[in-house]
């Protein structure tokens, strides 16, 4: 596809997507401060103005200073947002952590925000699935269609990379940031997701972050016939040569921190 000819597409696509809030307005959307969702959230305030909230989950699985960041991006988009605390950490179907862990974590998020919308006269709930994303793969869109939440993203036929471009024509500060799935996604599946080996994580990435690397994961490594569990890290292929000149210093501290064993995955984390 030429420039011009995308250009074109996007901007059709954005027209509809615009049509979509109106229609299903006011409009309450589950906001992360992600790439999908901040745009979702945003364009929706533009198109509908007051007659959008976002809802952000306090979840254990979301680290603190995401939710700090979130919580900045939408005071400055200039739009209304509100904090829910969700309580998947109390359901052993989450935290027994199967394949479809999402599909719970989902539910839950989307159970608070039909009370709000049921509550506040809300016409429709929405979230940030974008037209890459496989349904079959995403628990979470079973949990979306079983509360009649939309995809105005998807339904509007924009990819994830149309979604970053859209991003930088309106000046959002998530265009090029990388994806950040939750903290339970660092837990091998089967092993139990609690509140202290998500604290552990979020504090290993914390670590990590503070020494210069952006786009990463710490895996949480089960302990195996130890009292402790052990942590691999993976970074980018850009930040490759970064992590051989500070590996020493990010096993010092990561050991400090209380994992037996460090490990650098010697593949390159994909975006």
């Amino acid at each position: 596809m030429s420039g011009e000819s995308f250009k074109d597409d996007l901007s059709r696509k954005e027209d509809l997507l615009r049509e979509i809030f109106s229609k299903h307005a006011p409009l309450l959307i589950a906001y992360s401060g992600g790439v999908d969702s901040t745009l979702l959230l945003a364009l929706a305030h533009k198109t509908v103005g007051h007659q959008v909230t976002g809802i952000i989950a306090d979840s254990p699985s979301l680290p603190r200073a995401s939710l700090a960041e979130a919580i900045r991006v939408a005071a400055m988009i200039g739009v209304a947002v509100e904090v829910v605390a969700t309580t998947e950490l109390e359901d052993p179907r989450y935290t027994e952590n199967p394949m479809n862990r999402c599909y719970y974590c989902k539910a839950e998020l989307f159970t608070r925000m039909d009370e709000v919308a049921k509550e506040r006269g809300f016409a429709a709930i929405a979230y940030g699935e974008n037209a890459d994303d496989p349904a079959h793969l995403r628990p979470g869109s079973l949990a979306a269609s079983e509360f009649s939440v939309i995809a105005p993203l998807k339904e509007a036929g924009l990819t994830k990379s149309e979604v970053r471009e859209l991003s930088r024509r309106l000046g959002l500060p998530t265009a090029d940031a990388p994806a950040q799935p939750c903290l339970s996604s660092r837990i091998p599946h089967g092993t139990q997701v609690t509140r202290e080996t998500l604290n552990s994580v979020e504090r290993a990435e914390e670590i990590v972050r503070s020494m210069g690397f952006k786009v990463f994961r710490v895996r949480y490594l089960p302990p195996e016939g130890t009292a402790r569990p052990g942590a691999k890290v993976q970074v980018s292929s850009d930040e490759t040569p970064l992590l051989e000149t500070r590996k020493q210093n990010l096993l010092a501290l990561l050991t400090r921190e209380g994992f037996e064993r460090v490990e650098f995955d010697p593949l390159p984390l994909r975006r």
